[in-house]
This record gives structure tokens, sequence and C-alpha cells, in this order.
């Protein structure tokens, strides 16, 4: 009888804390498995699971966006304020649909044509687009949703087979998002550029286009998880920019086993970690752990997550020396 082996790889590894960690806060925490608590560590799945499925995408092409959450503020924090103003709410929404195509297309403008590093681009772009939009777009910190606006009451309270509407969002841009990279050309030659920039190029790969569409899809991605937020909250708050959502994304793709090196991962990885992070979060909230300390300990996870990557990834001399200025 053929021996069966078993591979342990780092996102089975996150699963499986996964359902430890859910199954021991259901047994010391009274209010884990309440309804409430439930629905709110679903809908904070969604949202960074729907911002991990853009940032595992530009991972996976040797990639970082860290304008992600800015795109996201801003674009629909404009899209409300204008609504406010008595733009109908479609024309409105369009607008800020088109501004995060921008913000994305200027990313990727930089990044594949003028040879800056993606980390220091996309962190310069948040900062502009951030300070822009409070200087320029909208003045207060909190943008309420139009009141009884049926776009945004569907969002956050219409289920399908009794599964709330923004997971079936999330569900659905995953399976978009895995059949994107799994059965198109687009996304065999992200995984070829990821995994190696100067054979693609050689092999007649378009990889400047590929990088610039990369990052305008991540900003729709990011536009569309605003506007679930904005469902969820009946509101979009500028203050989010501030928080560490940012890291709690990069958490997730790293965390889920997405190859920091590039052409490695994909959205299963994206989920796992999705969930692993989300547990943690919610029980960390219901533990009453103070902010600074649930800071601390995402900033260790992350750390670890890294340094696993390095050993699980290693780079030898010719690859490094192909990443300086990718990253």
């Amino acid at each position: 009888m053929a021996a069966v082996r078993l591979r342990l790889t780092q996102e089975g590894v996150v699963f499986l804390l996964a359902l430890v960690l859910f199954v021991i806060f259901a047994v010391t925490l009274d209010r884990f498995l309440t309804a409430g608590n439930l629905v709110a560590l679903v809908r904070s799945v969604a949202i960074l699971g729907i911002l991990g499925l853009g940032m595992g995408l530009v991972v996976i092409g040797r990639g970082i966006d860290l304008a992600m959450v800015a795109t996201m503020v801003v674009s629909v924090s404009w899209s409300l304020a204008l609504a406010d103003t008595g733009l109908p709410l479609g024309t409105a929404l369009l607008i800020g649909l088109v501004f995060a195509i921008v913000v994305g297309l200027a990313s990727g403008i930089l990044i594949a044509y003028a040879t800056i590093p993606a980390i220091f681009t996309t962190l310069a772009m948040g900062l502009i687009v951030y300070g822009s939009g409070r200087a320029w777009l909208f003045q207060v910190d909190v943008q309420n949703t139009p009141a009884s606006s049926e776009f945004f009451d569907f969002l956050a309270r219409a289920t399908i087979f009794g599964v709330p509407m923004m997971i079936v969002a999330f569900a659905a841009l995953a399976l978009l998002v895995w059949a994107l990279l799994k059965w198109t050309r687009f996304g065999r030659f992200v995984y070829a550029t990821g995994d190696n920039p100067s054979a693609a190029r050689v092999a007649g790969i378009p990889t400047r286009l590929l990088v610039v569409a990369q990052y305008v899809i991540t900003a729709i991605i990011a536009y569309l998880a605003g506007l679930i937020m904005a469902a969820a909250n009946s509101g979009m708050s500028t203050r989010v920019y501030n928080s560490t959502m940012i890291y709690d994304v990069l958490l997730v793709v790293v965390l889920g086993g997405i190859g920091l090196s590039g052409g490695r991962g994909g959205v299963r990885n994206v989920l796992v970690g999705t969930l692993l992070v989300g547990i943690l979060l919610n029980g960390m909230t219901i533990f009453d752990i103070a902010y600074t300390q649930q800071n601390l300990i995402k900033s260790v996870i992350l750390l670890i997550a890294i340094i696993i990557d390095s050993i699980v990834n290693p780079r030898d001399e010719q690859t490094a020396q192909q990443e300086q200025g990718d990253i």
C-alpha cells in the first residue's frame, strides 16, 4: 500500500489555527457565539477579505498597495458628500468610482513607467489622496449615507438564503478574482511577472500595462469595499484612514500564505488569512484588550508571518537582484 504523504503548508496551518481559536473563544467567551457578535464578525471579515483580495492580487504580481484604505475612504466619502448636495446618488457613486480608477492609474503608471518602488509610490499616493480629500472634497469626519437609500439599505439588510448581502458580495468578488487569476491570460501573466519579471519581459508579456491594470483593479476593489463599509455603518468615517486597517489587510495576505516575493498564492490564501485575522480581532475586542496592545499583538504576528514567508519562499541572489526596486 502506497504511503499517504501529507504536505504541511502555511495555508493549512493558518486554517487549523483559525479553527482552534474559534473553539477556544466559543468555550471561554460568553458573548462570542451570540448572534450580534457573529454578525459583527461576519461584517469585519467581509470588508477585510474584500480588501485582501485586491492586496493579494498586486502582491502576487510582486507589488504592494498601501493606498488602498485612502482610496476607499476618499472615493466613497466624496460620493456621499456629492449625494448630500443633491446630486443623484447614481451619478455621485459613478464619480467616486472614476476617482478610484484615476488613483489606481496614477499609482500604476508611476510604478510601471517611472519605475518608482511600489511601497514608496503607494505610501505617498495614500497621503496625497487623503490630504486632497480633506482639503477640497469634503470637510466633515463622517459622511452619512443618504436617508432611505434603497441601494445602501439593500447592501446592509438584504439576504440571499439567509446569508447577508455583504458576505454574498465578498463571495462573488472572491469567485471573480479566482477565475481571473486561474482561467484568464491576465492571471497567467500576473503569476509569470511576479515569479520572474525579467523572463516575463523577454517572453513578450506587456509587464508595464499589466502592472497598471493590477493597480486599477485593486482601486476598484477598494471602492467596492468602501461601499459595503458605508452600508454596514450608515456612513463612511474618514478616521478609518488613520487606523491600522491597511496593516490588517497586509496581515490577511501575508498570514494566509501569499509570498511577498511574488508569483505565489491565490484567493484561497486570502480566505484563510481573513478567517484567522477576523476571529483574532473579534476575540481581542471581546476580551477588552486595549487598542494599543491589540496593535502590538498584530504587529508581532505580522513580523512572524513575514519571517515565515522568507523561510518558506527563500530568495537566492539572482532573485534578490531582480527584486531591487520592485517593492
